[in-house]
């Protein structure tokens, strides 16, 4: 699919992954719609980027519907998706306070894996009555797992539940849109340099950049973007999980 003119939607699009996938696509012509919690955040990215801002809490019915009209309102229905919306929060299932309360697992599994579900089905309904482009394709849907679905570390298991879970759900809703000509794919990301990462002192960045094999660093945002923009363009990527890992095979801790 050719980018230029085409209306996109990204998710977690104020930071990170999703804030570089967001430009990249604007460059390419794609009229962006970021979705994020961080209202600020979401307003600084569209405003750089000419796109539009839209709050929204992805596990959330209503909020999802209500952000997926506001951005039809302005640039037509999305052709693209990007979920790169997410949350981790390590936290061991037997800790030293004894078993790990159970909100902390289910808010984990209702943003990464409920939030990108809710997503995938609410855009896929108004994709599926787009007219066709050349070659049939109506949309293209990606999403973000992580590394942490084949390999999660101790203290990982809601975050690995929740992104083994965007795995797992790739190939079957890819083999369901076929027949309406839109393409579902997922990326799983190694050690990024996320906001999450960039909290952590230049020593400890340093160290897990020097545990991928090569190159030896953490991943850049833009070659996330980067990818995302090839699964778009590529009409023949479908249901498939790409890892982009600097061949990194996470250790327990």
């Amino acid at each position: 699919m050719n980018l230029s003119g085409v209306a996109a939607i990204v998710t977690g699009g104020g930071s990170g992954l999703g804030r570089a996938t967001a430009e990249a696509f604007a460059a390419k012509g794609a009229r962006v719609a970021i979705v994020d919690r961080n209202v600020q955040a979401a307003q600084d990215v569209a405003k750089a980027i000419g796109g539009l801002a839209t709050p929204c809490d992805v596990a959330d019915a209503a909020s999802a519907d209500e952000a997926i009209a506001k951005a039809a309102a302005v640039h037509g229905a999305a052709r693209i998706l990007i979920n790169c919306a997410g949350i981790g929060t390590p936290k061991r299932v037997v800790g030293r306070d004894g078993p790990q309360p159970l909100a902390d697992f289910e808010t984990v599994i209702r943003v990464n894996l409920v939030g990108t579900f809710n997503m995938i089905r609410l855009v896929a309904a108004a994709m599926a009555k787009l007219a066709p482009l050349e070659g049939g394709e109506r949309g293209v849907i990606i999403s973000t797992a992580s590394v942490a679905a084949y390999e999660g570390q101790i203290g990982q298991a809601a975050y690995s539940a929740s992104k083994g879970g965007v795995v797992a759900m790739t190939l079957p809703i890819a083999r369901e849109l076929a027949q309406f000509g839109i393409r579902v794919n997922t990326i799983a990301p190694g050690l990024f340099l996320t906001p999450m990462m960039l909290g952590l002192p230049q020593e400890a960045q340093d160290s897990l950049g020097r545990a991928v094999p090569y190159p030896a660093r953490l991943g850049e945002p833009r070659e996330y973007a980067a990818l995302a923009t090839h699964i778009v363009e590529n009409a023949y990527l479908n249901g498939e999980t790409i890892r982009i890992d600097g061949a990194l095979r996470m250790q327990p801790r």
